[in-house]
């Protein structure tokens, strides 16, 4: 499981969401092991994106290879700032 906490600035979270569909649809067309995502909004002007990944190699994968495609660079683009990105596995 990836967990990734961001701030998004409140005149771009409908940017966040309007990218969101393609941010999905690239990831499921150029991840391996990608499995799904849930985005939780956050007090705080902060988002939580808790992707699941068949395994730790394939979230090693899709972290090296960036905002490659245009439906994830837009997404990404939305976002303020990082605040914590984390790995988990679920027991």
């Amino acid at each position: 499981m990836e967990l990734t906490r961001f701030r998004v600035l409140p005149g771009k979270v409908d940017q966040l969401l309007a990218a969101r569909p393609g941010m999905i649809a690239d990831f499921e067309a150029d991840r391996e092991g990608f499995l799904g995502a849930r985005l939780v909004r956050l007090p705080n002007d902060e988002w939580l994106d808790i992707v699941e990944w068949r395994s730790s190699a394939d979230y090693a994968a899709s972290s090296a290879k960036g905002a490659n495609l245009p439906g994830i660079k837009a997404f990404f683009d939305a976002i303020d700032s990082l605040v914590s990105a984390e790995e988990g596995v679920l027991p």
